[in-house]
């Protein structure tokens, strides 16, 4: 596989430090997911971290399987929610739901493009078989 990118970060105290990219340009402080419901302490946790990477790599993936299914989705954006849970077997794992906003497109045509952008996506491929992954469209207009 040819690299056209590559970033690296660093994590220090886990759910409860400070992770950052190791170039200086980003850095944020983390909280366990329930430390909103407690008051804790502001930040971010790594299942919305996840969630905001997913949404923009499916996003931008799409714009390119729009072009190649001769698309034009106006409008268009993706949410995505990152659950967390923890196995039968012990363990966590993630669960996720993608939603492709496509106001105003015909259905069938927006079902090709999220399986078309689903079959793109780095994202995606990475947690293929090994993550439950949800597709949702949603064409009703803005």
């Amino acid at each position: 596989m040819k690299i056209f990118y590559k970033t690296s970060a660093t994590a220090t105290g886990g759910r409860s430090g400070r992770s950052a990219l190791d170039d200086g340009s980003f850095a944020v402080d983390m909280v366990r997911p329930d430390a909103a419901a407690t008051g804790d302490k502001t930040g971010v946790n790594p299942e919305q971290l996840f969630a905001l990477g997913y949404a923009a790599c499916f996003d931008s993936a799409m714009e390119i399987a729009a072009k190649q299914l001769k698309l034009s989705p106006e409008g268009a954006r993706t949410s995505v929610a990152v659950g967390i849970g923890q196995q039968a077997a012990g363990g966590y794992a993630l669960d996720l739901d993608i939603t492709a906003h496509l106001p105003g497109m015909d259905d069938a045509d927006a079902q090709k493009l999220v399986e078309a952008t689903h079959q793109l996506c780095p994202y995606s491929n990475a947690t293929r078989g090994n993550i439950d992954v949800r597709l949702h469209i949603d064409t009703a207009a803005a």
